[in-house]
C-alpha cells in the first residue's frame, strides 16, 4: 500500500505550495481536489495542467486520485457548507447535465495528469423525489461517464458518506450491480464506514475488488469530523491488516479537509503516526518548512 495526502486539507494555500509540502513529508501519492482555488476544471486550461504535472513529477509524487466530490467553483459567491451540488442524481436535467459535463473535464485532467481514477459522490436526497427514483437518476448518469471514460481506461470511485444518498457500503454495493461497469467501483472512506457503524471487514468483502481508493482519517465517537489520526477511536493497526489481507495494493490518501487553518502540521502528524503501521517505504518527515524555503 501506499500513502498520500488530499490537497482539500489546502484550501487557504495555492496548490504549488501544497505539492511541495505534501512531498516534502514523505508521502509518495497526492490526490488532488478539482475544486476551486486548486483545479476547478471549468476554468482550467492545458498550460495550468501542465505546469501542475511538472511539478508533481519534479517532486517524486504520483497522483493517487482526483477528487471531484465538490463543485463549490460553480457557486459565484462562497457558500457556508459543501451542499454537493450540482449533482449527479439532481432530478433536473439541466443541473445534472453541468455535472456530467463537469465529470467528464475532470476525466481528461485525470488522464492529463496520470490519475487513475476521479472519485465522486451521489449527492443529498432531494425533497420532492423518491430515493428511489433519485438512485435510478444516478445510475443513469454514472452510465454516461464511464461510458466516456473508457477511452483513456479512467476508473469512477463513488464515496458514500452520512447523509447523502448513498450512505453505506450495502447501498454502493446496489449501485456497483445496477451500472454494472467495469471502471465503476468505491472511493471507500474508512471513517464514513465507522461513522455508519459497520464493520470494516465486513464492506471490504463486501466490496471487494470494486475498492478503487481509500480515504483515510481519525473519528471520534460516531460524529462524523474527520481527525489527524491517533486523535480518535479508530484501530489503524486492524484497518491496514484487513487491506493488506484483502490484497488492496492500491493509495491510501489521507484526507483532512477539516485541518484548513493547519495543514502543514495535519499531514507531518498524520505521516508521523501511520508510518508505523505496514508502510516501511516511509521515513520520517522531513523539514519541510526548509524544504519550501530552498
Amino acid at each position: 500500500m501506499k500513502l498520500g495526502f488530499s490537497t482539500n486539507a489546502f484550501v487557504r494555500h495555492n496548490l504549488i505550495n501544497a505539492i511541495t509540502f505534501i512531498a516534502a513529508c514523505g508521502y509518495t501519492g497526492i490526490e488532488i481536489l478539482a475544486d476551486k482555488p486548486h483545479l476547478f476544471a471549468a476554468s482550467v486550461d492545458n498550460r495550468k495542467l501542465e505546469e501542475i504535472k511538472r511539478r508533481i513529477v519534479d517532486e517524486g509524487l504520483t497522483v493517487s486520485n482526483l477528487n471531484t466530490n465538490t463543485v463549490m467553483g460553480f457557486f459565484a459567491s462562497p457558500i457556508p457548507e459543501t451542499i454537493f451540488e450540482p449533482s449527479l442524481s439532481n432530478p433536473s436535467e439541466s443541473v445534472r447535465n453541468f455535472r456530467i459535463e463537469y465529470s467528464k473535464k475532470c476525466i481528461d485532467m485525470a488522464y492529463s495528469l496520470g490519475a487513475p481514477s476521479i472519485s465522486i459522490t451521489s449527492g443529498r436526497p432531494v425533497p420532492g423525489i423518491y430515493p428511489e427514483e433519485s438512485f435510478e437518476i444516478l445510475a443513469g448518469s454514472i452510465r454516461t461517464i464511464t461510458t466516456y471514460a473508457e477511452e483513456n481506461n479512467i476508473r469512477i470511485a463513488m464515496e458514500y458518506e452520512p447523509g447523502l444518498l448513498i450512505e453505506s457500503a450495502p447501498e454502493l454495493a446496489m449501485l456497483i450491480d445496477a451500472v454494472d461497469h467495469p471502471l465503476f467501483g468505491a472511493n471507500l472512506d474508512v471513517g464514513h464506514s465507522w461513522v455508519a457503524g459497520e464493520d470494516l471487514s465486513d464492506v471490504i468483502e463486501l466490496l471487494g475488488k470494486s475498492i478503487f481508493h481509500i480515504h483515510l482519517e481519525d473519528i471520534r465517537g460516531r460524529k462524523h469530523y474527520h481527525l489527524i489520526p491517533g486523535l480518535g477511536d479508530l484501530d489503524f493497526r486492524h484497518i491496514f491488516d484487513l487491506l493488506s489481507s484483502s490484497g488492496y495494493t492500491g493509495f491510501v490518501t489521507v484526507e483532512l479537509y477539516t485541518y484548513p487553518q493547519k495543514p502543514y502540521e495535519a499531514a507531518q502528524k498524520a505521516i508521523e503516526y501511520l508510518q508505523h503501521f505496514s508502510i516501511p517505504e516511509y521515513d520520517a518527515c522531513l523539514d519541510a518548512d526548509m524544504r519550501l524555503k530552498s
